[in-house]
């Protein structure tokens, strides 16, 4: 059972399974946003799900070649499904494959920028969803997958100076930056507040392939008012469809 649901000002239509698994949800809208790609640059999406930052992306900068690579077939189904539903055949592929494994085997082909929403939380420091679906997406029912794989597919399938962008809770952004280790530089973190005066829950953090420039912390971007309703920085990104920074 699937439901369709509309992003960025009902521009992008998804999609999604009605109960269970993975739901698209702001985060992917905000990782998109991130993504500073240009018309004609490939980008990779991992662990895509339905599609939803690939597609958000896509509205915003048309001319890119989205790829994503989603472990749950019945996901990349739906994001087929999508590619029809948004207009965007033959600029957009979805294939069904592990990131552990997921590697381009002709370096010409390598990708310049790719964009990931990896699983927060850490083997052993949660009670998996009895939904396997949910479980599988947010990495509960492999052990031997962790946060490192994500970064060395990343690596492997970026060109030269290609970028990451990740979002990612905000306390861990000590085990992201001791992941990249010396393979990635010009590392940019973007935290995101929920109010004006909280600590950030979660963070945009994009780093380049085999750079040394230093990193930069960003002012980052606050989601909501006192009232709950988004500011007006944030219903850009998130209604408009602007770059987060």
């Amino acid at each position: 059972m699937t439901q369709e649901i509309f992003v960025l000002g009902k521009s992008v239509r998804l999609l999604q399974p009605v109960e269970g698994g993975f739901r698209t949800s702001l985060d992917s809208v905000i990782l998109a946003a991130a993504c500073p790609a240009k018309p004609g640059d490939r980008v990779l999406d991992m662990g895509c799900g339905v599609g939803g930052a690939s597609f958000c992306l896509r509205h915003r900068i048309s001319g890119v070649l989205m790829t994503g690579v989603e472990i749950q077939a019945e996901y990349v189904d739906l994001a087929m499904k999508n590619v029809s539903l948004n207009g965007d055949t033959g600029r957009c592929e979805f294939i069904q494959g592990d990131i552990r494994s997921f590697r381009v085997s002709d370096p010409s082909q390598r990708f310049d920028h790719v964009l990931c929403n990896p699983p927060f939380l850490p083997t052993g420091s949660y009670m998996p969803s009895p939904d396997k679906p949910r479980a599988t997406a947010l990495g509960h029912l492999d052990d031997d997958i962790d946060l490192r794989d994500w970064i060395d597919c990343a690596f492997d399938n970026l060109k030269p100076g290609g970028m990451l962008t990740m979002i990612h809770r905000a306390d861990m952004v000590d085990k992201i930056i001791q992941c990249f280790g010396r393979r990635y530089g010009h590392c940019e973190i973007f935290p995101l507040w929920p109010h004006a005066g909280e600590a950030a829950k979660r963070v945009v953090i994009r780093a380049r392939k085999e750079r040394r420039t230093p990193a930069i912390l960003h002012a980052g971007l606050i989601i909501h008012n006192a009232d709950g309703s988004y500011t007006d920085a944030a219903e850009r990104v998130l209604r408009a469809g602007d770059a987060l920074f």
